[in-house]
């Protein structure tokens, strides 16, 4: 009865760790941005060597970061504003954003913030893309 025990917790750990294995690879990290204290914007290039994305996802480390907007330019000139405002606690990250049209090329990501968190860490904004 122990081993069956031990073997199907095994079974499931390996299937775990190779789901989330999985689940990685398929985001592609598009950039990062360390913000500043208060309300400020940045901007991440992406552009056509990365390729073309469906969808994104915005995680936040390090520090709190209060989302005001999101722009994301395509290669074609147009843009598209994407519904994120977000009060991001440190280690948390954004639901799946699908961009609007089939596989787009991003040129960039503008997006605006503030930081009202008392800690003495500054926020990283990573930016992940699907294709």
């Amino acid at each position: 009865m122990r081993k069956s025990i031990l073997y199907l917790g095994i079974v499931l750990l390996v299937a775990f760790v190779s789901t989330e294995t999985y689940a990685q690879k398929e985001w592609e990290r598009l950039g990062v941005r360390k913000v500043n204290y208060g309300l400020d914007r940045d901007v991440i290039k992406v552009g056509l060597k990365d390729g073309r994305f469906t969808k994104l996802r915005f995680v936040v480390r390090g520090g709190g970061l209060n989302m005001h907007r999101v722009v994301v330019q395509y290669g074609n000139g147009s843009k598209d504003e994407l519904e994120v405002r977000h009060n991001f606690k440190k280690g948390s990250l954004t639901r799946v954003v699908d961009l609007k049209g089939n596989k787009r090329v991003i040129r960039d990501i503008t997006f605006w913030y503030d930081t009202k968190n008392i800690s003495s860490r500054r926020a990283t904004l990573t930016v992940f893309g699907r294709r």
